[in-house]
């Protein structure tokens, strides 16, 4: 307020004066008036405005409605001394810093460097964008390349659905060749199943190529039953980088063309033990299945290993649709999985299958969908690899185009978990950070030596963020709830996010 004493004249008085000594002068020289005559009536009717404001404010509420609005409302921190309150509301994962007045980052008024700094992260890696502006709003070695546990898969799928399509199916076929041999042929189906319990449901079976088998043979014996998973080499069948454990805890197996129920020891345990030799087991659950099905010889027929020499295919079992895997391995992170989609990606894309093809592979797709893969490197389709390296940057790129549905990516989209709700989000962001609970769609990753989480968020405001944040060199246990508690952070801030 002003220290000046009132006028002796009223506000109310002295503005009718100058509208008539405005009007008059603007009858007289209309043209003068327009910078004169208005300067005047601004001037004194800032005062004026005043007074009307005043005198239509409304009266105050009484003290019990102001009790019962406060109760309802999330409570705000007290405002620093030295700085005006926050307009934003925090929550228990956020904190809210004095908004700006001027400048072009006037609105972006909230910080997760509390959160983005916990001990838990270890050597954190974060970006964070909006997804309808492309605005970065946060990042933290955002642009380093880092290994990306089964982020990865995000990757994997969006690759895939590039090169394949998703109504892609993956064939399994038998082969007739000369003296009594047939050939089980694999190119790359890890759900071909023996016909039990099985974690690929609705997978095609062995008994069902062993009826068509039988049908086109009758009553003619089979000597030989020859394995062939040359589809790729399997010289590569095991990344030197993966530790062995992977594959005797069962989380793994060796990557070959033809196998059946993912080489589990237990096909309906989607965590079991996996064999050194997954076409061995699948040729003799093959012979099993002819044997059942009734095919002469089959009981006694030797098992080969090699290519096939004959193209007389006599019996075709196809996987599911590309966009059906694609929802089996994403909320559970199935590797074995993502290793087939890697390597029948390679080869229907004109390339070898090998591992070592996979960069290359990975960036012609991944530019499809007009993001920059140059950098990225590639060593697996699951991302058990420490040597993998994506950087946050282009996950959350490439989950722009993933959360628009473009492109088909609207599959990977749908197979995201939840956070608290679905897949291997189901049981995180508790406590505090179930603010977050059902907002968060995005990829888990966990390897010994990384931790991670990249997807979108449909923040508190209303805006939708994509991000990707990796916990680098921190145990699992300190990992995870560091994570939760940082993307939490972010879905409260929303679009207000600033990095600073």
């Amino acid at each position: 307020m002003s220290d000046h004493q009132p006028p002796s004249r009223s506000v109310a008085d002295r503005l009718r004066h100058a509208l008539t000594a405005a009007r008059s002068s603007a009858a007289r020289r209309p043209v003068p008036w327009i910078a004169g005559g208005l300067a005047t009536v601004l001037v004194l009717g800032s005062g004026g405005a005043v007074a009307v404001a005043a005198a239509t404010m409304p009266a105050p509420r009484s003290s019990a409605s102001a009790v019962a609005e406060q109760e309802t409302r999330t409570p705000t921190p007290t405002a620093s001394p030295t700085t005006t309150k926050p307009s934003s509301t925090p929550t228990p994962t956020g904190r809210t810093v004095p908004e700006k007045t001027t400048g072009p980052s006037a609105l972006r008024t909230c910080t997760i460097s509390g959160a983005a700094s916990a001990s838990g992260l270890g050597a954190f890696e974060g970006y964070v964008m909006n997804a309808k502006t492309g605005q970065v709003l946060f990042s933290r070695n955002g642009d380093k390349a880092a290994q990306t546990g089964s982020v990865m898969k995000t990757l994997t799928t969006a690759t895939a659905l590039a090169v394949v399509g998703g109504g892609y199916r993956i064939p399994t076929t038998v082969t007739k060749e000369s003296g009594g041999a047939i050939a089980l042929v694999g190119h790359g189906d890890a759900t071909l199943s023996a016909g039990g319990a099985t974690v690929y449901p609705g997978a095609p079976t062995l008994g069902q190529l062993a009826q068509q088998v039988k049908a086109k043979l009758g009553n003619a014996p089979v000597t030989t039953i020859v394995t062939d998973d040359t589809y790729w080499n399997d010289g590569d069948a095991w990344d030197p980088t993966w530790p062995v454990s992977e594959r005797t805890i069962g989380y793994q197996p060796n990557v070959t063309a033809l196998m059946v129920d993912g080489d589990r020891a237990n096909p309906g345990a989607a965590t079991s033990p996996r064999s050194t030799d997954p076409v061995g087991r699948a040729g003799t659950l093959f012979r099993t299945a002819l044997a059942n099905a009734g095919v002469a010889g089959a009981a006694n027929a030797q098992i080969v290993k090699r290519a096939t020499t004959s193209s007389d295919t006599i019996a075709t079992v196809s996987s599911q649709p590309v966009s059906t895997l694609i929802g089996q391995m994403i909320p559970n992170s199935d590797n074995t999985l993502a290793e087939m989609l890697a390597r029948v990606s390679s080869k229907q894309s004109g390339s070898d299958g090998s591992a070592a093809s996979l960069t290359s592979v990975y960036q012609k797709a991944l530019g499809s969908y007009g993001v920059d893969p140059a950098g990225i490197v590639i060593k697996d389709g699951s991302g058990e690899s420490a040597a993998n390296a994506v950087s946050p940057n282009f996950v959350a790129h490439l989950m722009v185009q993933v959360a628009a549905g473009a492109k088909g990516l609207g599959t990977l989209a749908n197979a995201l978990p939840v956070s608290g709700q679905s897949g291997t989000l189901a049981s995180r962001f508790t406590g505090a950070n179930a603010v977050a609970r059902g907002k968060v769609h995005a990829k888990t990753g966990w390897i010994d030596s990384a931790n991670t989480l990249g997807g979108y968020i449909d923040a508190a405001d209303g805006s939708r963020l994509t991000f990707a944040f990796y916990a680098i060199g921190s145990s699992r246990a300190a990992a995870l709830p560091a994570l939760d508690r940082v993307t939490a952070a972010t879905y409260s801030c929303g679009s207000k996010l600033t990095g600073s």
